[in-house]
């Protein structure tokens, strides 16, 4: 088979990452800033076991939401659609260690002076393949476990959002393009959204008062948003008709990803304490939610009650309840879970949606969950000044101008991304391709031992 040249610039550029690992040089804990880190008698062992779990959790949503994407797409293309989802743990982990940690909680680059000073990226060379990122707490951003945990536990979610985006463009897309937009977006629209919304001096977070427990906004409105883009860029299918291969696959993967949120959402609170045990509940609660109000919803319209609609539903109420897992009571989790299903499912079956070929529906269950569960946050949320009833109309309109921002930011950012993609190695497959399946096209693999291995002229 001839080796195409971007195979072979991607193995240099793998080769090269990894080769400078081996001459990085070791930073030593004598050379850390004393004012930004403590000491190692600061580490809470209860807080470091429950984000080491959390962790855990938080990776199995990845292979989780590759079950769950899986199951729904046609028989030619689960492979695939799988494999999506899953090399975003190499991907975006190698990423994140060299560049993207740096540029989402680095040094902070911004405007302004003093207490008002408000920052929209990190200095990509703060932590450069993990320099200063060890044992010891950072005193701003976690301070009673160490800091490589803290990074870690944020690469999940970095690698969870870019998979997320595979259901929108599924049984059409490239691989190899697939790999250059999820590095792009990764770097260009994640890791900025994160350190705005997370990082001490983020402008969103501490210009705009926006709150987001676990990731709403940064993981999945990004990821909405980005795939609405993708949507836009690569067209519809030609054959946009299809019956989910596998629904046990779906049933699957919601366990997965409903038993990895707990670390997602619980494990936000950073600490084993009593937010994260309020976020354990409130999690669990918004799922049950969503999913009978999406089943009854579904059976009110006509439609009959169906498993893949109660794994839907239960993964909107998840993502309704994400920004405010830590923020909300047990009963307004529920209430999240509820009007977000009802919001979901409506765009789901709206004629409007019909349109344009999400194939997953990737918007309407995570763009618009996560939009729900910012305007829902944006009033419910406890504390002082922190949402519509605990603060007023000024805190609220904060929220959605903030809303708005990041609404155009994400969606012109990846559409952008997906242009700049599709310039330098076109994102569709051909049409032939489309045809046979990408597991044989892309991969020459497939779940039927019938079908043989194709020739050389279809790769690409």
């Amino acid at each position: 088979m001839k080796i195409e040249k971007r195979w072979v610039i991607s193995f240099i550029i793998i080769s090269i990452v990894c080769i400078t690992g081996a001459f990085w040089p070791t930073v030593t804990e004598n050379s850390y800033v004393a004012s930004e880190f403590g000491t190692t008698d600061h580490i809470v062992p209860a807080d470091v076991a429950w984000m080491l779990t959390s962790c855990c959790l938080v990776l199995i949503m990845t292979p989780g939401l590759s079950f769950f994407y899986g199951g729904m797409v046609g028989r030619k293309n689960v492979i695939s659609t799988m494999l999506q989802s899953f090399i975003c743990l190499g991907v975006v982990t190698l990423l994140w260690v060299v560049v993207a940690f740096s540029l989402a909680f680095g040094e902070p680059v911004g405007f302004g002076s003093g207490d008002h000073f408000y920052s929209f990226f990190g200095n990509p060379t703060t932590f450069a393949f993990m320099d200063y990122v060890g044992v010891l707490p950072h005193k701003q951003l976690a301070n009673t476990i160490p800091f490589m945990l803290f990074a870690l536990f944020q690469m999940k979610f970095a690698i969870i959002a870019p998979a997320i985006i595979t259901g929108s463009f599924a049984e059409r897309v490239r691989f190899i393009s697939y790999l250059l937009f999820i590095s792009l977006f990764t770097i260009f629209i994640y890791a900025p959204l994160c350190h705005s919304v997370w990082y001490p001096t983020g402008v969103l977070g501490s210009y705009f008062g926006v709150k987001d427990f676990a990731g709403g906004t940064v993981v999945h409105m990004s990821s909405g948003f980005a795939a609405l883009a993708g949507v836009l860029v690569l067209g519809k299918r030609k054959n946009s008709d299809h019956i989910p291969t596998n629904i046990p696959f779906v049933l699957l993967g919601t366990g997965m990803l409903w038993f990895g949120w707990f670390g997602f959402n619980a494990g936000s609170a950073l600490a084993a304490n009593g937010t994260a045990a309020m976020a354990f509940a409130t999690t669990t609660t918004s799922s049950a939610a969503a999913m009978l109000t999406w089943v009854f919803f579904d059976r009110m319209n006509g439609r009959k009650v169906s498993a893949l609609g109660a794994c839907i539903g239960a993964v909107v109420g998840l993502v309704a309840i994400t920004p405010a897992a830590g923020f909300v009571s047990v009963p307004e989790s529920m209430f999240f879970g509820f009007i977000t299903a009802l919001v979901s499912n409506s765009v789901v079956n709206c004629r409007l949606s019909k349109r344009f070929d999400d194939t997953l529906d990737v918007f309407a269950c995570h763009g618009v969950g996560g939009i729900m569960g910012m305007i829902l946050t944006a009033i419910f949320a406890h504390g002082e000044d922190a949402s519509l009833l605990h603060g007023g109309w000024n805190v609220f309109a904060h929220h959605m101008m903030a809303l708005v921002l990041v609404s155009i930011f994400t969606f012109f950012g990846a559409y952008f991304l997906f242009k700049v993609t599709n310039f330098i190695i076109p994102l569709r497959v051909s049409e032939e391709n489309e045809h046979i399946g990408l597991d044989l096209s892309q991969h020459d693999e497939t779940l039927d031992p019938k079908l043989k291995p194709i020739t050389e002229a279809h790769y690409g």
